[in-house]
């Protein structure tokens, strides 16, 4: 049980580690360092007993980055296990506010990449793994607003459901409670956008291995999946990310196709949307919710459907940053109010202080949704040189949301006074 803020007073606070943090070794893979010089100076103080907890953290961090994910997780679930509670960088000595991030124990992107939210903003940044089987520290750590930065993902279902019942006698604001970023799976999303007026989302459907097998013998058991599902659709491994397992599969012989590549059991299904403008190019956006209020990200353009920013090739094409630069400068009077209708809708139905979503125009003009998400990528890596309109865009969004930290700090004192 949490102690309240009375009975907390005078007694000590938890041990906080220092670490790198996740935005500079990020920020360092990103821009091609090599990262195997740290990763063996914090292995041989691994080895000698003289690493500290923060260090094993960045370690696991470092290992997932080089591609040794399962050695990353074992790191870090040994790490965990024994402490919990983590301080990142901070851009002054003397921080205007303090935020406790409450995270799962998870790969490197199953909790909200805050970080690079918050390391020029001069907010001293904490974060506590929640793990199951183990207490939170009693105190809490003293901090002005915390936010739940776990994933909607099955592996943090446990640590959200532990922060949900302690979420009523949370002693300072919460936000991004639980039980709201659980309506962000896949399957669950659509349920809550539906009948948003100027807003298109394709159900999502789950399905076993079994059930798509038997689509291969007849095309008339995609209706049994679901009514309304035909050909073309999408499928993706119940639980990937990143495009792992996505694809487009057009007839029964697609699916046999896939099966065979696929060794995975649960798929989610969905029909397929040609959202290929005009000139036959598709366009992709993501937007960032912050306190309700949309703002442009970035905006990724292909001649392939199956897109996301990193295979757009944008830095090697001068007229597709153009046009994205022409999206974020006009957003509030272009993107922004020609789907005003939903974007609000969206934002009162999902309900987070802090989500993004990836989307697109449909050929009705609709917003088409792709997902929702707390746990995105939101930074400012890209090259200045490249993207000189870029930096201006990610720092609105960065004031935007110390402010909102601020302002659910203030009316917390307020609401407590």
């Amino acid at each position: 049980m949490l102690a309240d803020s009375k009975e907390r007073a005078g007694t000590s606070e938890p041990v906080c580690a220092d670490r790198i943090g996740f935005a500079k070794l990020t920020t360092m893979a990103f821009h091609g360092i090599d990262l195997r010089p740290l990763r063996d100076e914090l292995m041989a103080k691994v080895i000698d007993g003289t690493a500290g907890p923060g260090e094993g953290l960045d370690l696991s961090l470092i290992a997932q980055l080089l591609g040794d994910k399962q050695t990353g997780l074992s790191i870090q679930a040994e790490v965990v296990g024994f402490h919990q509670l983590f301080r990142s960088p901070c851009a002054t000595k003397q921080p205007k506010l303090r935020v406790l991030a409450l995270a799962a124990a998870i790969d490197m992107g199953g909790n909200t990449p805050i970080e690079f939210l918050l390391e020029e903003c001069g907010i001293e940044l904490l974060t506590l793994y929640v793990i199951p089987g183990i207490d939170l520290p009693l105190p809490l750590p003293d901090h002005d607003v915390a936010i739940v930065i776990a994933s909607d993902s099955k592996e943090c279902r446990d640590a959200l459901r532990m922060i949900d019942e302690m979420s009523s006698r949370w002693p300072r604001p919460l936000l991004n409670p639980p039980r709201l970023v659980c309506n962000l799976d896949r399957d669950k999303l659509h349920g809550v956008l539906r009948g948003v007026d100027g807003l298109e989302i394709p159900a999502t459907i789950y399905a076993t291995r079994a059930q798509l097998a038997s689509v291969v013998q007849s095309e008339v058991a995609l209706t049994e999946i679901a009514a309304k599902l035909r050909f073309p659709i999408i499928a993706r491994p119940h639980g990937s990310h990143a495009g792992v397992g996505l694809a487009k599969l057009d007839d029964p012989a697609a699916v046999d196709r896939y099966l065979a590549e696929r060794p995975e059991q649960e798929f989610f299904l969905s029909r397929f949307v040609d959202y290929a403008g005009e000139d036959g190019l598709f366009r992709k956006y993501r937007i960032v919710f912050v306190a309700g209020q949309p703002y442009a990200c970035h905006m990724a353009i292909a001649a392939r459907w199956d897109i996301w920013y990193l295979n757009a090739a944008m830095s090697e094409n001068a007229a597709k940053r153009l046009e994205e630069e022409t999206f974020m400068r006009t957003f509030e009077i272009g993107f922004a109010r020609r789907h005003a209708t939903a974007l609000a809708g969206m934002a009162e139905r999902i309900g987070l202080d802090y989500f993004t979503v990836d989307c697109a125009e449909n050929k009705q003009g609709e917003l088409l949704i792709f997902e929702a998400d707390n746990t995105a990528v939101v930074h400012n890596m890209d090259s200045p040189e490249i993207f000189p309109y870029k930096p201006p865009q990610m720092r609105k969004i960065f004031e935007a949301f110390a402010a909102m930290l601020c302002s659910r700090a203030v009316s917390g004192r307020e609401h407590a006074a």
